[in-house]
């Protein structure tokens, strides 16, 4: 089963240009919720509340300054799929690389290489250099791998879509394969409509502190209501 427990989390992070110990800015303050099993959490906020803080912490590229946090579950992270990509590297071999870096042997790497590498439409492309690649390629091959590992807890950063229009087609209906897949979901994301559809559970943040948590929809009607009262 899959569970994810926040208890009085806080992140900071140290201010650059003085000097080291003098000043940090708190991204995070005591944040607190636990999810379970069958959870979707959306997270609700301006630009600059937390919300990618928060993200980034789940899936383990910030450590929090303090407070506990459990994870039980596999996390996989959509957040800056380009990350790990070896531009040097051809597409085929950064394939490669990244199922070897998730713990597959060889022989296994090779066998799931092939269904990643048909779903990517890159053809002839993935025998050159990745730095050669425009941008959307660049972004087909990532999505094309991370979307084929598996994963027990989905971290989402708006929802990814990749590449052209056909292209994008495919990505949307692997990305609602993957949520109905994973035990656990959180997705931060300005489109209301999105949250309701997708989550069962919401977290207002706000200036890096928790304001409400509870159902999705009760959530986004506080935050609206907190937008129209300082308008």
């Amino acid at each position: 089963m899959t569970s994810i427990t926040v208890k009085d989390l806080t992140v900071a992070y140290p201010l650059i240009g003085v000097r080291a110990g003098d000043r940090e800015m708190v991204a995070l303050s005591d944040i607190s919720f636990s999810l379970d099993e069958g959870d979707r959490l959306g997270l609700v906020g301006a630009n600059g509340a937390g919300k990618t803080t928060l993200l980034r912490t789940l899936a383990g590229l910030i450590y929090p300054r303090s407070g506990d946090l459990v994870i039980e579950g596999r996390v996989q992270s959509m957040m800056e799929m380009g990350l790990g990509v070896n531009g040097d590297a051809t597409g085929r071999e950064n394939v490669r690389l990244r199922l070897l870096a998730e713990g597959l042997n060889w022989r296994d790497a090779e066998a799931a290489a092939g269904p990643i590498e048909a779903y990517s439409e890159l053809g002839e492309y993935l025998d050159l250099p990745v730095e050669t690649y425009s941008r959307g390629m660049q972004l087909r091959l990532s999505f094309s791998i991370i979307t084929s590992i598996g994963a027990d807890i989905l971290v989402m950063d708006e929802w990814v879509g990749a590449g052209d229009a056909a292209f994008k087609d495919k990505a949307a209906k692997r990305m609602d394969e993957m949520v109905e897949n994973a035990g656990i979901v959180v997705l931060a994301s300005h489109n209301n409509n999105l949250l309701k559809r997708t989550c069962n559970k919401g977290l207002w943040l706000e200036q890096g502190r928790a304001q409400a948590f509870g159902p999705i929809e009760e959530i986004i009607d506080q935050y609206a209501a907190s937008l129209k009262s300082s308008s």
